[in-house]
């Protein structure tokens, strides 16, 4: 008699990382501003959640260094009076021009990931004396605490949270091979099953965004697929054997030995839903999925002959 257990396969994520296409939902109201950026066709998508409030002037001395000073001009270093604003950029005390942008998530890990604490994101440029760019061209840089220009136009605060969806991990019974026309349950694990939350926060705004699991796709190597609404019911030990799951489960009806390596690849695509409010507003962001994968193989069941 053949037992059965519950057991965790190994995750094995999809080979190679897909393009990544980015869903956006910003929303303004009043005095604050907020929104949620989501990854999309990436196999383990991440949501950027940000929130805002518009600056106030504040004043400067005009000998110490560049910015805004106490007449009300814009001034470098070296106290020469520059234009307050270039191409939507503000001018800062160090001389060069800053305009807060909303990086994507995959670019923002490219460049090394999201600071801790607080400040913002920033599109740098510098000029020379014949108007020219000479520095930055445009590169997003992080500003840490307040923001480096002064100007009312500019988001004073900004804060930052980032939502990462879980790992999808399959879960198969019984262990080891299975068996042609014995069921077969199929699970996930509950750390792959779950609402996750994050909120950014700033003075008088808030957004928060909730991912939450609604359907697992199913494709189970032999030609056959099936979707669940749910993440599945784990085989537990005293079950009978020829019990089909209540919920998500197969029945293979031929062995594996004609498949690639002689196992069938088991895929679980698990689909998305976030919803996020604040600042005034809410909205709901689809298509985001994560994918697990195992290997399993499928042997014809041999009856046992006593004489």
């Amino acid at each position: 008699m053949l037992g059965r257990r519950t057991v965790l396969l190994p995750l094995v994520i999809l080979g190679g990382l897909l393009a990544s296409a980015l869903i956006s939902s910003p929303a303004w109201a009043g005095d604050g501003t907020g929104g949620v950026q989501c990854t999309k066709n990436d196999p383990r998508p991440v949501c950027d959640v940000n929130a805002g409030t518009p600056g106030e002037p504040s004043g400067g001395d005009s000998g110490s260094g560049g910015g805004m000073g106490g007449d009300g001009m814009c001034r470098d270093p070296g106290g020469e009076r520059i234009p307050c604003q270039r191409h939507g950029g503000w001018a800062g005390a160090d001389g060069c021009y800053y305009k807060p942008i909303d990086p994507s998530p995959s670019t923002i890990e490219a460049l090394g990931g999201q600071p801790a604490g607080g400040g913002g994101w920033y599109q740098r440029v510098c000029y020379g004396t014949n108007g020219a760019a000479t520095t930055g061209l445009g590169g997003p840089v992080w500003v840490a605490g307040a923001p480096p220009v002064l100007s009312p136009e500019v988001l004073a605060r900004q804060a930052r949270a980032r939502l990462s969806l879980p790992e999808v991990r399959v879960r198969m019974n019984p262990s080891g091979d299975q068996l042609v026309n014995l069921p077969v349950w199929l699970a996930l694990d509950p750390v792959s099953w779950r609402s996750e939350s994050a909120t950014a926060s700033v003075p008088g705004v808030s957004v928060t965004a909730t991912a939450r699991p609604v359907a697992v796709a199913w494709v189970l190597g032999d030609g056959t697929t099936r979707t669940c609404d749910g993440p599945g019911t784990a085989w537990t030990a005293g079950t009978d054997p020829l019990k089909e799951s209540p919920d998500c489960g197969h029945v293979y009806r031929q062995s594996s030995a004609g498949a690639a390596g002689g196992v069938y690849a088991v895929t679980a695509t698990v689909s998305w839903e976030v919803t996020w409010a604040g600042a005034g507003q809410s909205g709901t962001v689809s298509g985001l999925t994560t994918t697990g994968q195992v290997q399993t193989r499928v042997q014809e069941s041999q009856a046992v002959v006593s004489g």
